[in-house]
């Protein structure tokens, strides 16, 4: 069960011109992942010395930035997503927030970034949450998406840890990630390109792996594909992740496969959440390393039956096709409800306050209104 430690206190300082109700609605008709803001953000600063400064809600704006920021040459950085949802009486409620927190800690570990406490981390999402809840959609399947990230601000072009930082925290209201029209997305099978090699920075969550992906996408969307699949760097043999999602694999008899971490592999809080949720009703979960060929020959021989991947943007996606250069293999159509669809329902039921939360994995952030 998540610990539920007290948040830090951020000053608010509100944005003296917020959008207006009418410009609100309108931005959250039909909001285009990731392109949508809110009136705020939450900020911190760090010097080497005096430690976590300065800790405000401020109106959303740009960053001034020197053009010698270490962030800009050497991608001393890292992030987080998560979301914020609006339950049926009016209450808002964060999912696994202290897991965000703890992977955001690991990911400044790795990157000699100063790391942000769980109590700092906490105090900005509730502070912002709080300041922006009018942004929380109440539409079925939507919420506000939280990008927390800390990225190194000293001014030099040495190439060695930063001696400043800011932890900035900004929010979206978001819809659906990806079109998972008829059976579900196409993914391109990378060969020669890859996400992270041992001994890197695979399990961080950090600007770097992302900007990799970018290239085996381009080569996806070519391709007519929606995500990229990368294979390890040692062999180009073993699955490990799409390029923002993990990746799981549904047996005929019920039991699921997934990479295991190992390092390379980002460990995705929706991945831990769905494994859980998975051994909760009594399947079989494996973690370990799986080859391309095994789940291609699994499809072939009807010993793999399904197929899908999962991350806090898109939550769980089906995988209808895997794509490459030299095979093109159909996921078949399940009959009747599928794991991912079982799954993803019990899933989100927990996160808007339709089911029990067994784990306690859901924390509030602002009470339901009164009357």
């Amino acid at each position: 069960m998540e610990t539920q430690a007290p948040p830090a206190s951020f000053t608010v300082i509100p944005n003296r011109h917020p959008a207006s109700e009418e410009e609100r609605w309108l931005a959250m008709e039909n909001p285009v992942f990731g392109k949508v803001f809110t009136d705020h953000m939450a900020r911190a600063t760090w010097r080497d010395g005096e430690g976590w400064v300065d800790r405000r809600i401020v109106a959303l704006a740009p960053l001034p930035l020197h053009p010698g920021a270490a962030v800009l040459h050497y991608a001393q950085q890292g992030f987080e997503g998560l979301k914020a949802y609006r339950h049926e009486d009016g209450s808002i409620w964060l999912f696994r927030p202290e897991a965000n927190a703890a992977r955001l800690a690991a990911t400044c570990r790795r990157m000699a970034l100063p790391e942000v406490s769980e109590e700092d981390f906490l105090g900005a999402l509730e502070g912002i949450v709080s300041a922006d809840r009018n942004w929380v959609p109440g539409t079925p399947g939507a919420s506000l998406y939280l990008r927390p990230f800390i990225i190194a601000t000293e001014p030099s072009l040495l190439v060695q840890p930063a001696n400043e930082a800011d932890f900035l925290v900004t929010a979206s209201p978001v819809g659906a990630y990806l079109s998972t029209a008829g059976d579900g997305v196409s993914i391109w099978v990378s060969r020669g390109f890859h996400r992270a090699n041992p001994g890197g920075t695979g399990e961080a969550k950090t600007a770097g792996n992302y900007a990799a992906s970018m290239l085996p996408q381009r080569e996806a969307k070519e391709h007519g594909c929606q995500q990229v699949l990368f294979l390890d760097a040692r062999e180009d043999t073993y699955v490990e992740e799409l390029g923002g999602m993990n990746l799981i694999a549904v047996r005929a008899d019920g039991s699921v496969v997934t990479p295991r971490l190992g390092g390379t592999i980002l460990p995705g809080i929706t991945r831990d959440s769905i494994l859980m949720l998975l051994r909760d009703e009594g399947r079989t979960v494996e973690e370990r390393d799986i080859a391309l060929a095994e789940i291609l020959e699994g499809l072939e021989s009807g010993e793999i039956v399904e197929l899908f991947a999962c991350g806090t943007a898109a939550v769980v996606t089906p995988i209808a096709r895997l794509v490459s250069d030299d095979f093109d293999v159909a996921v078949p159509p399940r009959e009747g409800e599928s794991v991912a669809d079982a799954v993803l329902t019990r899933l989100t039921d927990l996160q808007y306050g339709r089911a029990e939360d067994p784990h306690g994995w859901m924390r509030k952030v602002v009470d339901a209104p009164e009357g």
